[in-house]
């Protein structure tokens, strides 16, 4: 099928045009993706950010859960922070792979960023990655003074995969009555194992991701408890079968026009918003999931310029 990419975005897969993230090996699919992120951050500058690599306690009866923490160096006062969770399926991605966008926030927004570099499926299916994840939100929260950080103004930060457990992480510390998450920034969020949109039906093969993609990934997700579409899927894991999406953070949803995840995104924006949750939702034109690595694009230059628009808005950050 054909579609009608941004002009850029179209030359740049003419380039290059074997654009993928295939995860039906999981191993081989970690390797190359690190390789290719390795490539992109040959020449990243980190210059006015300290970073330091941790261990932390992970969920009761589970290993320890690495992390990386992103300070600005000339750090005064209490600044805000963001729990950043990596996308890739829920199989591939880590903390190296997360290296430039975590430099990029904490430079441009002189905030703390904690990178979670949470287990990986089908090794380890739901709920050990969101359970990583949300522990790594209390100890943010309970070293929020040592670490110099505005307990008020904490916001969960994902991208794909990383979306859906940052919306997830938001589910728990909501029915946990755990840690104030004051916004959400969910980027081309997976957030429905269901998989019958149309825009899921529409983009089998689309560059990046797509629906056999999107099957995989939930098989590895959820793992031999449950099975992707069936009724008992928990909310936590899919959270777009939440019922109650009411007294969650304030959100920023993205999504791009050939994405398979493209319409999950917008519903769950919809429901945010039914609900009575402050939500902003942009939906960028010619683009595909994933299509901001091609970041000399102008339509991806665009969508990097609200991020920082929308998380400095969000987290009360004075230009």
């Amino acid at each position: 099928m054909s579609y009608n990419y941004d002009s850029e975005l179209a030359s740049l897969l003419e380039f290059l045009p074997d654009v993928s993230l295939g995860i039906n090996e999981p191993v081989k699919a970690r390797a190359s993706f690190l390789a290719l992120v390795a490539q992109l951050n040959a020449d990243i500058d980190q210059h006015g950010v300290t970073i330091d690599n941790l261990t932390i306690p992970g969920p009761t009866g589970a290993p320890d859960v690495s992390i990386r923490i992103y300070s600005p160096e000339k750090l005064k006062q209490a600044q805000p922070a963001i729990l950043h969770i990596h996308g890739g399926g829920f199989v591939i991605g880590n903390l190296d792979s997360e290296l430039g966008s975590c430099v990029a926030l904490c430079r441009n927004l002189g905030v703390v960023v904690l990178s979670v570099g949470y287990r990986l499926a089908p090794e380890t299916p739901y709920p050990g990655p969101l359970e990583d994840c949300y522990s790594a939100l209390e100890w943010l929260t309970n070293n929020s003074t040592q670490l110099s950080i505005d307990c008020a103004r904490i916001a969960v930060f994902g991208q794909s995969a990383g979306g859906g457990l940052a919306a997830a992480t938001c589910l728990l510390a909501r029915d946990r009555k755990g840690p104030k998450i004051c916004f959400q920034y969910l980027g081309i969020p997976e957030l429905d194992d269901r998989l019958q949109t149309l825009s899921m039906h529409r983009f089998v093969d689309t560059p990046m991701w797509n629906r056999p993609n999107a099957e995989l990934s939930w098989e590895f997700y959820l793992g031999e408890h449950y099975h992707r579409g069936a009724d008992d899927v928990p909310y936590y894991a899919a959270p777009a079968r939440a019922e109650d999406l009411s007294g969650l953070p304030p959100a920023y949803i993205s999504t791009m026009e050939f994405d398979p995840l493209r319409d999950e995104g917008v519903q769950y924006a919809l429901r945010l918003m039914q609900a009575g949750v402050a939500t902003e939702l942009h939906s960028f034109p010619g683009t595909f999931h994933g299509s901001a690595l091609f970041s000399t694009a102008q339509i991806s230059q665009r969508e990097s310029a609200e991020m920082f628009t929308v998380l400095r808005r969000a987290l009360h950050i004075e230009q």
